[in-house]
C-alpha cells in the first residue's frame, strides 16, 4: 500500500510540473512547484522548509520519491529500462560519501559567494525545469499543432497553431547533456545520481539517517537472499550484512513487497548505535579549494539582437538587481517557459560566467508587455519579486539609447516613427526634423526598458535605438501633467 501511494503521488507531481512548464495557454498549475525544497530555502519560505525537515525526520527521504521531478524522472527511466531492455537486478553499492558531501558543500559555498552556476546545474528541480523548457515544451507545442491540423480538417477549431522554437541553443545543449547523463545513470544504476551528485539528496540524506520511521531489517527472519537489494533503486541495502544505509534510502518501498519472509518493515528503528560515516569529515578538504568567484561580473556583455556590446544586460522586471538575481536564481527556467512575449531566454555570458543560464531579456522575438507581471508571479524562489501592474509600470529595467547616425530618418531622409508608436510611456517622442520629417527625441527618465522601440526598429544589423540594462532596477519618473487652465465654451465649436 505504501508503494502504491508513493507511485500515485509521484505520477501526479511529475505530470503537473511538466505540464506547468510546457503549457502555453495558462490553464496548467502545479502545487508541486511551490513546495520544492531548494527554491523554498532561497526564497525564505520557511514554513515549507520546516515542513520538509519534519517530514524527513519522521519518514525519511519521501521528498525524493514523491515530489522531486528529477527523482521521479529517474524512476520512469528505470521502469522503462526493465521493460525495454533486459530485466535488471540492482545491487548494493558502497557509499561515495566524499563525493556526496563535495556535491553539497562546494556548490553551496559558490552560491553564497555569488557564483550559482554549479548549484544550478546540480539542483534537481532546476535541472528538470531546464529539460522541460528546452526539450519537452517544444514537443508539447508540436503536438498541439498536430492536433490543430487534424481538428481543423473537420472544421473544429478547438486548437490553434503556435510557433515551435527553442529559446537558446546553449540551454538546449545543457538540457540534452542533463537528460543524457542522468538518464544513462538511471537506466543502468537506478538512483545513483541522487546519492552521488545531488546536493538536495545529500542534505536530506543527513536528516533521513536520523528519521523516526525507517526500512528496518529483522535479522532473525532475513535469509540474505538478496531479493530486497535487487529491487532497491538506491543501491542502499546490504543484504549480506542485513543492513540498510538510511542516508541513501529514498523511501520508495519497493523492497517491502519483495521480501518473502517479511523481514523488512517500515517502522521506528530499534535503539542501537548508528555507524559514523567518516567520509563526512572530507567536506572540509573538498571545500578548501573553493575559488572566491568563477568569473568577474564586469565581463563584456553581447546581445543577440543588436550585435553590439552593452554595459549591462537587461534583467527581468522584479529582479531588483543583477546581484539579487545572481544570489537567488537557480536557473529553473520556469519564468522563461511562462513568458507570454518570449523575451526571456537563458543567459550565456550576459551576466558573466557566474550568471550563466539565469534569465535575461532579449528583444528579438518581442518586447516586455507593459501590463505583464507573469515572471514574478511564477518565480518559486524570490529571484524575481512579484510586482503589481502599477509597480511593473513604474519599474525601470533599462534605459533607451538612441544612435542618431543609424536612424533612417536622419541618415536616409525616410519617414519612420515606429519606435515612438510602440513606446507605452512616450519616453521616445517625435520632434520636427528637416524636410517636414520628424525624428525621435529621448527622455530616459520615464523609460521602463520594455524594448518596444528596439524590437520594432527597422534598421539592421545594428538597431538605431536599443535598451541598455540597469544593474540596479529603479523607479521611473512620474509623468508631468500639464495644466492648460480651464476651458470655457460659450458657443458651439463650429
Amino acid at each position: 500500500m505504501l508503494r502504491i501511494t508513493r507511485v500515485i503521488v509521484s505520477a501526479l507531481a511529475i505530470t503537473s510540473i511538466t505540464l506547468y512548464f510546457a503549457d502555453f495557454t495558462g490553464w496548467a498549475s502545479s502545487l508541486a512547484v511551490g513546495i520544492q525544497l531548494l527554491p523554498a530555502i532561497v526564497a525564505g519560505a520557511w514554513a515549507v522548509v520546516a515542513a520538509w525537515v519534519l517530514i524527513t525526520l519522521a519518514t525519511g527521504r519521501v521528498y525524493c520519491s514523491t515530489v522531486c521531478p528529477m527523482g521521479i524522472f529517474q524512476d520512469v527511466v528505470g521502469w522503462l529500462s526493465r521493460r525495454v531492455g533486459k530485466k535488471k537486478r540492482q545491487r548494493y553499492r558502497a557509499p561515495r560519501g566524499w563525493l556526496r558531501w563535495t556535491a553539497l558543500v562546494v556548490p553551496t559555498l559558490l552560491f553564497i559567494a555569488g557564483a550559482p552556476l554549479l548549484l544550478a546545474l546540480l539542483e534537481p528541480y532546476s535541472a528538470y525545469g531546464r529539460m522541460a523548457t528546452a526539450l519537452f515544451r517544444p514537443l508539447y507545442m508540436a503536438g498541439n499543432n498536430l492536433l490543430e491540423t487534424i481538428f481543423s480538417s473537420f472544421n473544429d477549431h478547438t486548437f490553434y497553431r503556435v510557433g515551435v522554437f527553442v529559446h537558446d541553443p546553449f540551454a538546449l545543449v545543457v538540457a540534452l547533456l542533463t537528460l543524457a547523463g542522468v538518464g544513462t545513470l538511471a537506466w543502468g544504476r537506478g538512483r545513483t545520481w541522487c546519492n552521488t551528485l545531488c546536493p538536495v539528496g545529500a542534505l536530506l540524506g543527513l536528516l533521513g539517517k536520523y528519521s523516526l520511521f525507517k526500512v528496518r531489517v529483522d535479522e532473525s527472519k532475513c535469509t540474505r537472499c538478496g531479493a530486497c537489494a535487487a529491487k532497491c533503486k538506491a543501491g542502499c541495502i546490504n543484504s549480506k550484512e542485513k543492513r540498510v544505509d538510511h542516508s541513501r534510502c529514498v523511501a520508495c518501498f519497493n523492497c517491502l513487497d519483495s521480501c518473502r519472509f517479511n523481514a523488512l518493515t517500515f517502522a521506528p528503528p530499534a535503539r542501537r548505535q548508528e555507524r559514523v560515516d567518516a567520509s563526512r569529515r572530507h567536506f572540509l578538504v573538498a571545500s578548501a579549494g573553493v575559488p572566491a568567484a568563477l568569473a568577474s561580473r564586469s565581463m563584456e556583455r553581447v546581445t543577440g539582437t543588436t550585435k553590439r556590446r552593452k554595459q549591462y544586460a537587461v534583467a527581468p522586471p522584479g529582479a531588483v538587481s543583477h546581484d539579487h538575481l545572481l544570489h537567488r536564481c537557480t536557473s529553473c527556467h520556469l519564468c522563461i517557459s511562462k513568458c507570454p512575449s518570449n523575451v526571456l531566454k537563458p543567459a550565456f555570458m550576459e551576466y558573466g560566467l557566474a550568471g550563466m543560464m539565469q534569465p535575461v531579456v532579449h528583444y528579438e522575438r518581442g518586447f516586455c508587455n507593459y501590463n505583464c507581471t507573469v515572471c514574478g508571479e511564477v518565480c518559486p524562489n524570490g529571484a524575481i519579486t512579484p510586482l503589481t501592474t502599477e509597480q511593473k509600470q513604474m519599474t525601470q529595467i533599462g534605459r533607451v539609447v538612441f544612435v542618431e547616425e543609424l536612424c533612417i530618418v536622419i541618415a536616409n531622409g525616410t519617414s519612420c516613427g515606429a519606435c515612438s508608436e510602440h513606446c507605452p510611456t512616450q519616453a521616445v517622442a517625435m520632434i520636427p526634423h528637416e524636410g517636414g520629417l520628424t525624428r525621435p527625441k529621448i527622455d530616459d527618465s520615464i523609460c521602463v526598458g520594455c524594448g518596444g522601440c528596439e524590437y520594432i526598429c527597422p534598421v539592421r544589423p545594428l538597431r538605431a535605438i536599443y535598451v541598455e540594462g540597469r544593474q540596479v532596477q529603479s523607479e521611473r519618473a512620474a509623468f508631468k501633467e500639464e495644466d492648460n487652465g480651464e476651458i470655457i465654451i460659450d458657443d458651439f465649436g463650429f
